[in-house]
């Protein structure tokens, strides 16, 4: 079971924290082992739009395999994180629960907050583009990449502003469990899933999800999670419920791809992975499911 625990402070940014929340809250209602929690200084925490949530004051026992997640604030003139604004005891339970194993994360301005934690020094890490000068100037042992995403360094992941939560709980999701896993909670959440916030790069599990037809999103999920073994067309259109001719012509439409070409890209994603990391294209080819080489070879060519 891994615990979610949302850091929340005055003028918290409700998309900051509601996205990442909406992640790992769907991902439990796929059966992924995910609990949900708030811890504030003050039980009251007004947000930057206006509501006042309500959060714990009590820090509950966090496991190695436990995340705190600290979700921007608003932030006004040229302080960061005004004097105040968070006090040494969360500091002190962020910086203890990294040098413990676990993992810290940020939104936006959130991470400030692990920057007074000591935790972004000599690390990669990002906010929003409105805050990397700040801090950058805070922070000068800390590598500021701009411009991206998310980044992640040795359990410290930082993301940039506002909707960036989301990709970066999906990505966490994703490494957890799986790109199919995360690819489900995006569907659930109609937004786009990238693979990683660094890479200009997207794997095909994701590429291919930026459509709203539901029994494409079921036979990919199905392409997914048996993309190295054998899967008849008329066997996945069964599995969905549509015919042979009926399910291809909705997969091209939805996705460009065929279905049987769907599968090869993931299995040439796959490949090309483990050719990188030092396997020949012979064991890379039946690892992924191809029978003979020269297939895998031809494809590589192609592209």
């Amino acid at each position: 079971m891994t615990h979610v625990l949302f850091l929340l402070v005055p003028g918290v940014h409700l998309l900051d924290l509601a996205g990442p929340a909406q992640v790992f809250s769907s991902a439990a209602d796929h059966g992924y082992p995910y609990t949900l929690g708030y811890v504030a200084e003050r039980q009251l925490v007004p947000s930057a739009q206006g509501a006042v949530l309500q959060a714990g004051t009590e820090w509950p026992d966090l496991a190695v395999g436990d995340l705190i997640l600290v979700p921007g604030w608003r932030v006004d003139g040229p302080a960061a994180m005004p004097p105040g604004l968070i006090g040494p005891e969360p500091v002190r339970r962020l910086r203890e629960h990294h040098a413990a194993g676990g993992t810290v994360a940020s939104v936006c301005a959130g991470a400030e907050a692990l920057g007074r934690a000591g935790l972004l020094d000599g690390r990669r890490c990002t906010t929003h583009h409105d805050l990397q000068d700040d801090l950058a100037r805070n922070h000068p042992r800390a590598t500021v990449v701009r411009d991206v995403l998310f980044t992640e360094d040795d359990r410290v992941v930082t993301s940039a502003g506002i909707a960036s939560g989301i990709d970066l709980a999906l990505h966490l999701v994703a490494t957890a469990h799986g790109p199919a896993a995360a690819a489900r909670v995006a569907r659930d959440m109609v937004v786009y899933a990238r693979r990683n916030g660094h890479e200009p790069q997207q794997s095909a599990m994701f590429r291919y999800r930026s459509h709203l037809d539901d029994t494409v999103h079921r036979a990919q999920d199905l392409i997914d999670d048996h993309y190295d073994s054998r899967l008849p067309l008329a066997e996945l259109a069964t599995r969905v419920g549509v015919s042979d001719r009926t399910l291809t012509r909705m997969f091209t439409r939805a996705t460009g791809l065929t279905p049987l070409r769907y599968q090869q890209t993931l299995r040439l994603e796959r490949a090309e992975h483990l050719i990188a990391h030092g396997a020949t294209v012979e064991r890379a080819a039946h690892t992924v499911g191809f029978e003979d080489p020269r297939m895998l070879r031809r494809l590589r060519a192609r592209t």
